[in-house]
């Protein structure tokens, strides 16, 4: 029976992820910063373990604690949103810490494991944004851009070894926490009144899409998980979402 390790499982992609591979035959442990079992039906298959990955003691405990896995899924993420002239420095820093740095950290503590099996998978969440120039994000696209690139060329090196490295890029999915979040960041931004407006206007939009609007679903990044894990021939980088679809065919 296989296992897959993955991170940010108290909300969204990474929960909905965790229950897809438990009902699926997998086991599964899944990591919280702040680890709550109420979030998770429960399983004999289903681990919970506390993991920051912006802290490298957390990392190493979890990795310790996780022995051999097949699968790593770095979900685990922050959202910003805001001008890039408002947005302080502290927090450019702390998205780049938890989205690209505490991934990277992630990554490097189970390689070894990876490496010495001779087969497995590294699974990085990223975003649609990456796809298509939106207002902002630039921050924080940047942060998945530069998981794109790391994703990239890890295959590159893992392919000789018997291991993949694949990226998922989800769309806009509303239902999940990641827009309140956003929100809540943006509420740390000073805005200068000259693009007040502006922000304004996107924000609503971001928040309230047209009825109509294709929008992904936290099923559909699971499923493009999923895919990654076990589908040998899956594409490098995978749109998850009908939005990001649309985004990646231009």
């Amino acid at each position: 029976m296989k296992t897959v390790l993955i991170t940010g499982c108290s909300t969204g992609f990474g929960r909905e992820a965790a229950v897809t591979f438990v009902e699926r035959g997998w086991n599964v442990i899944a990591t919280m910063r702040t680890p709550n079992p109420d979030v998770l039906p429960a399983s004999d298959r289903l681990r919970i373990l506390p993991l920051d990955v912006t802290d490298s003691e957390s990392i190493e405990a979890a990795r310790a604690a996780a022995g051999d896995i097949d699968v790593l899924v770095n979900n685990a993420g922050i959202g910003l949103a805001g001008v890039v002239e408002g947005t302080p420095m502290e927090l450019v820093r702390e998205t780049f810490e938890t989205n690209v740095f505490g991934l990277i950290q992630v990554t490097r503590a189970f390689l070894p494991t990876l490496r010495e099996r001779g087969a497995g998978t590294v699974i990085n969440v990223s975003s649609s944004t990456t796809l298509k120039t939106l207002p902002l994000v630039a921050v924080y696209t940047a942060t998945k851009a530069a998981v794109n690139a790391f994703t990239e060329c890890l295959d590159l090196e893992l392919a000789p070894l018997g291991v993949r490295a694949r990226v998922v890029l989800p769309g806009q999915a509303p239902t999940t926490a990641f827009a309140a979040n956003a929100q809540s960041v943006l509420d740390r931004v000073e805005t200068p009144d000259a693009y007040a407006d502006f922000v304004q206007t996107v924000v609503q939009r971001m928040l309230n899409p047209p009825a109509d609007a294709p929008l992904t679903h936290a099923s559909d990044v699971a499923e493009a998980i999923w895919r990654a894990a076990t589908d040998p021939d899956c594409p490098r980088v995978l749109p998850a979402g009908a939005d990001a679809v649309a985004f990646a065919a231009g």
